[in-house]
């Protein structure tokens, strides 16, 4: 990072003279965890270990029962105690947390690429969301290699429907917009996904390809069938099932 003559804060990517991200961004990134003790620090290993190292990590403690927040203090991030059940309420706890002109989210289970963070902030200097594929890992390869390229085309059918599938394992946002437009409803499964509806009235929103998130296979656990019926009836849900 860098200082510019005009006194401005230039984040050089790489330690190379390309494509710095300005104006001058800061970037937090939000993290929901609920009991991930065994997984939490992987993610964390991973989140220091960009290319592009984010200002703040915000790892947001939704009543864990285990070691999840002690965990993510022995790595000297910040720790945001949200009591109220629910992924949608951990990442607007996160969301109003957060100091970042620009908001990176992901999960506890997941595993960012190295240049996952430079990838994310270079898109948003011209869109007002963002969001990249995804590709399971702990699976067998060719669970694996479905995963990524299956995901691929449910995200292509997504863009074309114009319900674009903005998933908060691998997502990125303006701010200030987005608590202009009230952040993640507390209600609903599909909180992320809605973020991304509400952003898109205001703005672009943009496919990163570039931007790969390995997660963790445990999404399988009820089968292929199961996963893809749901992320199929969520395409065209206009009414978001309630916590349950």
């Amino acid at each position: 990072m860098l200082l510019s003559p005009e006194g401005h804060y230039v984040y050089w990517l790489d330690g190379r003279n390309e494509d710095p991200v300005t104006p001058p961004m800061k970037i937090s990134v939000i993290v929901p965890a609920y009991n991930e003790e065994k997984l939490l620090g992987n993610l964390l290993t991973a989140l220091g270990q960009q290319t592009l190292e984010p200002d703040e990590i915000i790892i947001v403690d939704n009543n864990s029962t285990d070691h999840t927040a002690a965990i993510a203090r022995s790595y000297g991030v910040q720790v945001v105690r949200c009591v109220r059940a629910g992924v949608g309420s951990a990442r607007q706890a996160g969301l109003e947390a957060a100091t970042g002109d620009v908001i990176l989210t992901t999960d506890a289970d997941c595993l960012p690429q190295s240049t996952w963070v430079k990838h994310m902030a270079l898109a948003l200097q011209e869109a007002i969301a963002v969001y990249g594929p995804l590709r399971f890992y702990g699976v067998p390869e060719a669970d694996a290699w479905f995963s990524e390229y299956g995901y691929k085309a449910f995200l292509q059918i997504s863009r074309l429907s114009r319900h674009p599938n903005l998933a908060g394992s691998n997502m990125g946002f303006h701010r200030k917009p987005a608590l202009e437009v009230g952040g993640y409803p507390l209600s609903y499964t599909r909180e992320d996904v809605i973020l991304g509806y509400k952003l898109m009235r205001r703005g672009q929103v943009k496919y990163v390809p570039d931007a790969l998130m390995l997660t963790s296979g445990r999404r399988l656990q009820d089968g292929w069938s199961r996963l893809l019926f749901k992320n199929f009836s969520d395409l065209f849900n206009k009414n978001p099932k309630a916590y349950r």
